[in-house]
């Protein structure tokens, strides 16, 4: 029988080998792809699981590569961007996915090595030149089973106001700097939680237990400097502390941190830009609150906010938790069509980012900002953390959840809508992903002795498989058997309590998932 599936790979071979007189080679055309694009994170010492920094390694996850491409899981970019587009997208043209598949489907030619670019390797230090401040934060042993946020109190120094216009995270061990949020504070709270603490740093999730804190940024993987257009900044009052707050994933043993964040200010008076939630999960923003999601079910929620008027925004950030399913947010102006600001969905947790627009949108007065998002609290939703799930409230702990929607604007004056933050051409991006992402699952999640893994692209016989720590260490391998449901269980009762990385090799084809040992 022939699925709609089939057709579609046939249809995507038959082009992209159209689109060469010869089989692409890796030399001339899939090395630049990758490098441009997959290894600021696969990369000798990065934080991807493994490497595509050389050819050999490229063919080694070549099928992996060519399925994860195709159905757009990486590079990374959890947003529609049919829905809007961005500054500096990180994502494949339908050209270059279209060459990695026939590189593939050819017998993955090396090509001549002179033509290649040079070999990348882990970038090292800053991007952002003669910066105002360089501040790192004590060396931490990381030593946790579950999830850790540690906030660290890192003096600015500054004896005057300052405005903000760049802002750069150096992850001191990209093998457990999960992501980061950076903050302002003028307050004394932090530095009293840091003293009560005997370890560097204290321990907070959510946000920093201040309620002086001002965020100010984020990191998270794959993050590039964040420059604020000409004229604009964030305000730093005298005499404040940024507060580095770092989410630390579980299982992690003896891992030494030594994170730094870079600044660059100016004392000149420069238009202020805030971060605001203005969307959030509690009243009167939240429209069908509490945020409550039962056992069991799926719930949409939905806020809204009304300017009092105009402003100029130049980054949105959406953020949930782990149950999270999807999320959305528009702008619909009194006199206007409805102003799209973005829409993820198939919402990950471990992919939240904030989006840069384009151009900077001008809001008019009177605009009302809606956001709209759906929790999965089922067993079907692989990253629930409860198994059997449980009911899910409003909080800042991993298990509970959130609905926020972050502002990075100004107040509007004439003529900021044509402030370009990224005129680079647009990548050409068709208009569904040329292959539809694959049903894959591991359950139970979190696991005791056993899990299965489920995927549609599994075929009768074994796999190969390896299970990988936070720090990139293979802690366990064998080979499975793949039942007729196109499953194959693993024995984990062995590992340690923690976040692991399962990766499945069958032929060319490879399967990656994320797992909660208990």
């Amino acid at each position: 029988m022939i699925t709609m599936r089939k057709i579609m790979l046939a249809a995507l071979c038959s082009f992209s080998l159209g689109l060469f007189a010869q089989t692409p080679n890796w030399s001339e055309h899939i090395a630049p792809i990758l490098f441009n694009n997959c290894t600021s994170c696969h990369v000798d010492g990065g934080i991807g699981p493994f490497s595509l920094a050389t050819y050999n390694q490229a063919v080694t996850y070549s099928g992996g590569v060519k399925n994860a491409t195709a159905a757009r899981r990486m590079p990374p970019w959890p947003a529609d961007v049919q829905y809007q587009r961005y500054a500096h997208e990180r994502i494949l043209s339908s050209e270059e996915i279209s060459t990695i598949a026939a590189w593939v489907d050819g017998g993955m030619p090396k090509g001549d090595t002179t033509k290649a670019p040079a070999k990348p390797t882990l970038k090292k230090g800053g991007s952002i030149t003669n910066p105002t401040k360089t501040l790192k934060m004590p060396d931490y042993a990381v030593n946790t089973t579950a999830d850790e946020y540690r906030c660290f109190v890192l003096p600015t120094g500054f004896t005057q106001d300052q405005f903000l216009t760049a802002i750069e995270v150096i992850p001191g061990n990209l093998r457990v700097v999960h992501h980061a949020l950076i903050f302002h504070d003028t307050g004394s709270k932090p530095l009293q939680m840091d003293a009560a603490d005997p370890k560097p740093g204290y321990l907070s999730f959510g946000g920093t237990g201040s309620s002086t804190s001002e965020l100010i940024g984020l990191w998270v993987p794959g993050s590039e400097p964040y420059f604020f257009p000409t004229g604009f900044g964030i305000k730093l009052p005298k005499k404040g502390n940024i507060i580095l707050q770092i989410h630390y994933p579980g299982g992690v043993s003896n891992v030494t941190d030594s994170t730094q964040v870079i600044l660059k200010t100016t004392t000149s008076m420069l238009r202020q830009v805030m971060i605001s939630s203005a969307l959030n999960h509690t009243s009167p923003s939240l429209q069908n609150g509490p945020l409550y999601i039962p056992a069991n079910q799926v719930k949409s929620f939905n806020n809204k906010y009304d300017l009092p008027v105009a402003i100029s925004i130049f980054t949105v950030g959406p953020h949930m938790h782990l149950i999270g399913k999807s999320i959305k947010a528009f702008a619909i102006p009194t006199t206007k069509d409805t102003i799209r600001l973005f829409d993820i969905p198939r919402w990950d947790f471990h992919w939240q980012r904030a989006y840069s627009f384009r151009n900077v949108l001008k809001l008019p007065a009177g605009t009302t900002l809606k956001g709209f998002a759906t929790y999965d609290n089922t067993s079907v939703n692989s990253n629930n953390p409860s198994n059997p799930p449980k009911a899910v409230t409003l909080g800042e702990a991993t298990t509970d959840e959130m609905f926020l929607v972050y502002f990075w604007f100004t107040l509007y004056q004439n003529g900021d809508e044509n402030i370009a933050i990224d005129n680079s051409a647009l990548k050409n991006v068709s208009k569904t992903p040329l292959i539809t992402a694959s049903d894959s699952r591991v359950y139970p999640n979190p696991a005791s002795d056993f899990v299965t893994i489920s995927d549609s692209r599994f075929a009768a016989g074994n796999i190969q498989w390896q299970v990988v720590d936070v720090s990139g260490k293979m802690v366990m391998q064998g080979e499975s058997h793949v039942s007729q449901e196109q499953q194959a269980q693993l024995q984990v009762g062995s590992l340690n309590p923690g976040v692991y990385q399962v990766i499945a090799k069958q032929g060319t084809m490879v399967y990656g998932a994320r797992l909660l040992k208990q």
